[in-house]
């Protein structure tokens, strides 16, 4: 059980309507290697965030026709760690109260925009828990294993985690709830099996066949962080 650092590519969230024709700034991100998720409304942008987490949200307020201000408030309520950009129209100016780490109002380019970016972004490395094949940085929802890395929702996280911190031991479903969703409900665990089933497709090579979650039926999980090894199939 180790900790590490890994390079990740940084994830932003770029909030853009359609009502104003501005500058397509995504192309130059991308090819400077960001991942860039567009969303088209603030409401889509919640939503997003109410599962995933950004490194960066830019808001592109100039393309709404307005200031962003509250706009900015809604997202600031639902991230209110992360950083957020403003882009703004010389005719709708940013508000001196928006909830904004920094504001830039067009027009600019490509490069200024890259600039502030670099600067309200975190340092490229985090910090990692290592765990047999399985790498896991909660902090950002990030998991990486066989060689790709996934996001993951908040609660997935929170269960990955459980289960690396319990390595090959068998965890009953009632530990699960009371540690991950902080109930001691037991009525139904269809919610648990759902999510099992997802942190699967990103863990195991073929979920039908698990090898890093074993199911231990009326019992609950063990979680193998080499992967358990497969009876191999019955010859004629």
């Amino acid at each position: 059980m180790v900790s590490g650092k890994f390079a990740h590519k940084k994830q932003i969230l770029w909030v853009e309507g359609r009502r104003v024709k501005v500058p397509d700034f995504v192309p130059a991100l991308t090819k400077r290697g960001y991942e860039v998720e567009v969303v088209r409304s603030g409401k889509a942008a919640q939503e997003w965030l109410s599962t995933l987490k950004a490194d960066l949200i830019v808001l592109y307020a100039a393309s709404f026709g307005t200031s962003g201000c509250r706009m900015a408030k809604s997202l600031r309520e639902v991230a209110p760690d992360t950083p957020i950009l403003l882009i703004a129209s010389p005719e709708s100016p940013p508000k001196p109260h928006a909830p904004v780490n920094q504001t830039l109002v067009l027009p600019f380019t490509s490069r200024k925009l890259l600039n502030r970016i670099r600067h309200l972004l975190p340092p490229h490395e985090r910090r990692w828990f290592k765990v047999g094949k399985v790498a896991l940085d909660e902090h950002n929802g990030l998991v990486h294993c066989h060689g790709k890395e996934h996001r993951l929702t908040p609660r997935l996280t929170a269960l990955l985690k459980h289960f690396m911190e319990n390595p090959n031991k068998v965890i009953p479903y009632q530990q699960l709830f009371s540690e991950v969703w902080r109930t001691s409900y037991l009525g139904d665990t269809r919610t648990l099996q759902v999510h099992i089933a997802w942190l699967r497709r990103i863990l195991e090579p073929d979920p039908r066949h698990p090898r890093f979650i074993e199911t231990l039926r009326g019992i609950g999980y063990r979680f193998h962080p080499n992967g358990k090894e497969l009876p191999e199939p019955e010859k004629d």
